[in-house]
């Protein structure tokens, strides 16, 4: 007889992350013990209304607060943005963007058209 096999379960924190939310935030039995992937699943499938709100309203994790900043993680350190922010406090700086927030933007253009430039020159250095 071959033994049960038993359920993939995932850190919570690797939960979170896949999720799209800030751990701190999740309900307190989610962030105390292991997720199956089944329940991992479940919740993307059919997030419930605690994760829904979390998704509007954050507080955010540091990768999705810089997606919507348009500007990098190493940026946010940079500026000493260290805590999660909701989409409240995300608006507010996009509405009247402080000095960081405009140079670390511009840092985030620089970078793409710089790989931008280099994929293309790879493409051209292919094609010959």
């Amino acid at each position: 007889m071959s033994p049960t096999k038993s359920p993939q379960t995932l850190k919570p924190a690797t939960v979170a992350q896949k999720l799209g939310v800030y751990l701190p935030a999740m309900p307190k039995e989610l962030q105390d013990t292991p997720i199956t992937r089944e329940r991992l699943n479940e919740l993307l499938a059919t997030p419930p209304e605690w994760l829904t709100e979390l998704r509007l309203h954050g507080p955010h994790p540091r990768l999705i607060v810089a997606g919507k900043l348009g500007v990098s993680a190493s940026g946010l350190a940079r500026a000493g943005v260290t805590e999660a922010l909701t989409t409240q406090e995300i608006k507010e700086l996009l509405a009247d963007p402080p000095e960081w927030l405009v140079r670390e933007r511009a840092t985030q253009a620089a970078v793409r058209e710089e790989q931008r430039r280099v994929k293309e020159r790879n493409a051209a250095r292919e094609a010959r």
